[in-house]
């Protein structure tokens, strides 16, 4: 039997736009042949298929699921939010959920897992699905938080069905205290996070070239005033507080009152449920963020239709 190497893989998948783990199939049906492998999948209907997994697809849904001290998000993506909000759709988004729930975040092994309910694989699955609705789909990411003791929330902003829609978050709580109060102040914190998108947990986090970009940007804003170097400095100084106040979780003022630290608004959680709270992680997945999405030009179309 020939070896199918991932050079051979990559080739089919440029030539046939069909999925890697449908090309690696094929190849390994096929001894390797190129050609044969092309047949193959032409006659499964994933040549095809492949072709609309070459469109962008930058809308769809992201979906959480939490058990306990453990949760995981995920996003799976379809190039239109009319295909998003399909009952097929969703159900498959669902089912994905639960796969990378108990898989890991590796999407190349979530697809190739068992989908629930058959003996097909996830990319398998998705690959009729995407021959049957006529619009591309792909898993973009997922992401899993965990906790020794405590609590993973959730909460999920512009909900189409239970657990998926627009946002997704998850947050860690290291406790001891009771799940009712952990949940509570974790959906809070949630949807404080789905609305203020930090750019880390803590200061330490925060990546230092980003703190630097800033820092650069501010200094050159200030010299713009004309004020001595050492009067840039203090304002420097000022300016760079108020920015960490703003993307520093702990450091951000709570959205849902406007006035406490989210600092202190776990302190007096914790003081409520008489145990200690620690948000370790926290996790926000946002619907195609990052991705370029297509703009449609219907008048355009409608001009080049009509040959003008």
């Amino acid at each position: 039997m020939a070896q199918v190497t991932a050079a051979l893989v990559k080739e089919l998948r440029e030539r046939s736009g069909a999925g890697m783990m449908d090309c690696k199939k094929a190849l390994s049906a096929n001894d390797g042949d190129l050609e044969a492998a092309i047949d193959w999948l032409r006659t499964k209907g994933l040549a095809s298929a492949g072709k609309k997994q070459s469109r962008v697809a930058a809308e769809g849904l992201v979906a959480a699921k939490t058990v306990d001290t453990k949760g995981t998000v995920v996003e799976i993506n379809s190039e239109t939010d009319f295909v998003a909000r399909n009952d097929q759709f969703q159900g498959l988004v669902a089912d994905i959920a639960s796969v990378a729930f108990s898989t890991g975040d590796d999407v190349e092994a979530i697809s190739g897992a068992v989908y629930p309910g058959s003996e097909k694989t996830v990319a398998e699955t998705l690959t009729e699905i995407i021959a049957k609705i006529g619009e591309n789909m792909n898993i973009r990411r997922a992401k899993t938080i965990e906790v020794e003791n405590g609590l993973v929330a959730s909460y999920v902003h512009g909900a189409v069905a239970p657990g998926m829609g627009k946002i997704a978050v998850l947050v860690g709580l290291k406790s001891d205290a009771e799940a009712d109060a952990l949940a509570a102040v974790g959906k809070q914190l949630a949807m404080h996070i789905a609305a203020a998108n930090p750019a880390s947990l803590s200061e330490a986090d925060l990546d230092p070239e980003m703190v630097e970009r800033e820092k650069q940007v501010q200094m050159d804003k200030a010299r713009e005033s004309g004020k001595p170097e050492a009067i840039i400095e203090k304002m420097i100084v000022g300016r760079m507080k108020k920015y960490l106040e703003e993307v520093v979780l702990l450091n951000q003022t709570f959205v849902i009152d406007g006035e406490t630290k989210i600092s202190d608004v776990i302190a007096t959680a914790a003081e409520e449920a008489g145990a200690a709270i620690e948000l370790v992680e926290f996790v926000r997945m946002e619907v195609g963020e990052g991705l370029e999405k297509k703009e449609d030009d219907f008048a355009a179309e409608v001009a080049a239709a009509a040959g003008v």
